[in-house]
């Protein structure tokens, strides 16, 4: 299974808030004549089609294993997370950045600015509330770690991706009612269009954020430290393992983990004896993480296994 349920309630939840705060917003922009609110509106509308992306590249990476994917599709998600990443740059910072230099190449009024502050409110606490559900997730499988930590520690994309776009929604609206207030009481006409272009800032820099996290996932990561550790000290626990010669991960999924593992056995070891310690230490390392979807096991003489590592290395 790609994510658990409460991934993908974050994503409802952030689908349903940002499909009617686009369309007020684009109502508001429309009618008021504001570039902020239309820079908003199109983030909005942005946002909500990455959370379509999103779920489909769940239902995607739920695919069962078959003849072309042997390992299943897990890594669709990484993939629509990334196209995610590069939506909110190329559209939603993209037209920002066009409806602020326009906005300050051709100025135009600002009329009812009542209706843009009802709107931006109102958008609030839409968005505050998709924030807090996402917030709240990402609390619930952080644990004790950092915030930070837990973003580059965290092998399932959907829900920092949804907090990620949230805080940046919070950072934008902040921003057009900055614009809008100097616009309203300093007079200052290119507040409006400076507004859409920090709204533009803050789509980027989330996006590169996201972008980079997500390269990652999609390259192929290793399982946390402590798993692999875990793991190696599994093996090494048993009679008949002289050493590890060697112990690689990767995520081919949030919650699917190929493990590989070279053992070198004792001299005296029997075939039946490593038919055994085979057969106990994968069950061993499933029912300890069951994350860890697939196990394979070498077994290989560590001299022979450090002839073929220089080899490769040559």
């Amino acid at each position: 299974m790609a994510t658990r349920s409460g991934s993908t309630a974050v994503i409802y939840a952030a689908l349903a808030g940002n499909a009617l705060i686009a369309a007020t917003k684009f109502v508001a922009g429309s009618f008021t004549g504001s570039s902020a609110m239309i820079s908003e509106a199109i983030h909005s509308l942005v946002d909500t089609g990455n959370q379509g992306l999103l779920l489909f590249g769940i239902a995607r990476s739920r695919r069962p294993a078959d003849d072309a994917h042997p390992f299943g599709y897990g890594m669709e998600l990484y993939f629509w997370a990334f196209v995610v990443a590069i939506l909110i740059f190329g559209l939603g910072a993209g037209v920002s950045f066009y409806e602020g230099f326009h906005k300050l190449a051709e100025p135009s009024p600002i009329t009812n600015f009542g209706v843009n502050y009802s709107v931006l409110a109102l958008a609030m606490v839409f968005e505050g509330a998709a924030w807090m559900v996402a917030f709240r997730e990402f609390n619930h499988v952080r644990g004790n770690r950092g915030f930070l930590e837990e973003v580059r520690r965290s092998k399932d994309p959907t829900v920092f991706t949804v907090l990620f776009e949230d805080s940046a929604a919070m950072l934008g609206l902040v921003a057009a009612t900055i614009g809008l207030l100097a616009v309203q009481f300093l007079h200052l006409e290119w507040a409006d269009g400076g507004a859409s272009i920090a709204i533009g800032i803050i789509l980027s820099l989330t996006a590169l954020g996201l972008a980079y996290e997500t390269k990652g996932l999609l390259t192929g990561e290793a399982a946390s430290t402590a798993t692999v550790k875990a793991v190696r000290r599994m093996a090494l626990a048993e009679p008949m393992v002289r050493t590890l010669n060697e112990l690689r991960t990767v995520h081919f999924g949030p919650n699917d983990i190929l493990a590989t593992l070279s053992l070198d056995f004792k001299d005296r070891s029997s075939l039946d004896d490593i038919e055994q310690t085979v057969a106990r230490l994968e069950r061993q390392i499933k029912e300890s993480f069951p994350d860890i979807t697939r196990v394979f096991v070498e077994v290989q003489a560590h001299e022979h296994h450090a002839e073929d590592a220089a080899f490769d290395e040559d």
